[in-house]
């Protein structure tokens, strides 16, 4: 009997203990953030890669053309020279695109990155209840348009979603980094 009651005392104990705690963010973190978003400047340098993963696209990527620790549904940027860069109302980015493209491919297939170099259209700002950022707006490469939605966080951890009518959507994750401007 003594046993039993060791080894429930044990059991609770452990389900407690292995409880998550909720990350809060310092009030220095979230004045830091309010800061970027407010006055549009930051740099965003994502680490992963999500794309959609298509049947053709699995089999391309599965068959070891990646660096290790990267697969089909994620894509290791580390390395890779990426950025995604807000300066008041402009937007320059070079983010290596891995996914299925319908239509409009240059000649030479010379516009494979997704590269912004001009003003954002439709820039909207949401704060959110974890003291975050939503941001969403417009912009334009050299021959397509993008719907872009961010998400940024008191931790200065961002997700970005790209949208466009000739490619299929991917997903990047990386850091936020103030911009000296």
């Amino acid at each position: 009997m003594k046993w039993f009651n060791y080894s429930t005392l044990v059991f609770v104990l452990l389900v407690f203990s292995c409880k998550s705690s909720k990350n809060t963010a310092s009030d220095a973190q979230i004045k830091a953030l309010a800061n970027l978003v407010e006055n549009k400047t930051f740099f965003i340098e994502s680490n992963w890669a999500y794309p959609q993963t298509t049947n053709a696209m699995q089999q391309v990527l599965n068959s070891g053309i990646l660096q290790p620790g990267s697969n089909a549904n994620s894509i290791n940027l580390v390395g890779n020279s990426n950025f995604l860069k807000v300066s008041g109302d402009s937007i320059y980015s070079y983010l290596p695109y891995f996914g299925e493209r319908q239509m409009q491919v240059a000649y030479g297939g010379g516009d494979s990155a997704i590269e912004f170099n001009g003003i954002m259209e439709n820039y909207k700002i949401v704060k959110r209840k974890d003291q975050g950022y939503n941001i969403t707006f417009n912009a334009k490469s050299n021959a397509e348009s993008f719907n872009v939605f961010i998400t940024l966080w008191p931790s200065l951890k961002s997700n970005m979603s790209l949208n466009s009518a000739s490619r299929f959507p991917i997903r990047y994750s990386g850091d936020v980094i103030e911009t000296a401007e």
